[in-house]
């Protein structure tokens, strides 16, 4: 089965494409909905977030406060570590298991969406790795107006991941997503061809 990754900064399109591409029948799992999953009310990774981060990151009804944890860990290179040591591995456990759920019913390509796949070094777990990007401006648009914020606290964000730049230049296959959605549309559609292609000769 041929391992696929989309990755990209942060406001870049990988939903938009990853949208597309299992419209086209392409299994996916999207590393960030599993992250929600296993910090979820009850689960290990919950209270491991308590114990470091207090009461404080939990709305009532014991669900994470996502832009309250945020907000600390975007500021402190140190929190940001340590959330991430928290989440990172029960995510790869689910995805590997996913892959390897899905290999053993013979489908022939399978796609993670992993915003985080080169900073946590998960890019050599791939066959193929697409990445997203747009201009720097378009990005920061994009998340002041999706999250609401200052440019200040979308270049912030934009900083704590890898450059575009450092990105691309490790991608096999790149989508740039500040064109007409048509343009993006036709590079999807050609992704999907090219994975097919390489499923099918390998």
């Amino acid at each position: 089965m041929l391992r696929v990754a989309l990755t990209g900064g942060i406001a870049t399109g990988k939903s938009y494409v990853a949208d597309r591409l299992a419209n086209h029948g392409i299994p996916l799992i999207d590393a960030d909905v599993v992250a929600r999953e296993v910090v979820a009310p009850g689960t290990d990774g919950a209270t491991a977030i308590r114990a470091r981060f207090g009461d404080g990151v939990f709305a009532p009804g014991g669900h994470l406060d996502r832009k309250a944890l945020g907000d600390i860990v975007f500021a402190d290179a140190t929190a940001r570590r340590d959330l991430e040591a928290i989440v990172h591995p029960a995510v790869r456990t689910r995805v590997d298991r996913w892959f390897g759920d899905l290999a053993k019913s013979g489908t022939p390509v399978a796609m993670a969406v992993i915003p985080l796949l080169f900073e946590t070094g998960r890019d050599h777990d791939f066959d193929i790795v697409a990445v997203t990007t747009c201009e720097a401006g378009e990005q920061e648009r994009r998340l002041m107006v999706r999250d609401h914020s200052t440019r200040e606290a979308a270049r912030a964000r934009i900083a704590a991941q890898w450059p575009a730049e450092r990105k691309l230049a490790r991608a096999h296959y790149v989508i740039r997503t500040d064109g007409a959605f048509a343009e993006t549309d036709r590079l999807v559609d050609e992704l999907y061809r090219v994975l097919m292609a390489d499923a099918f000769t390998a």
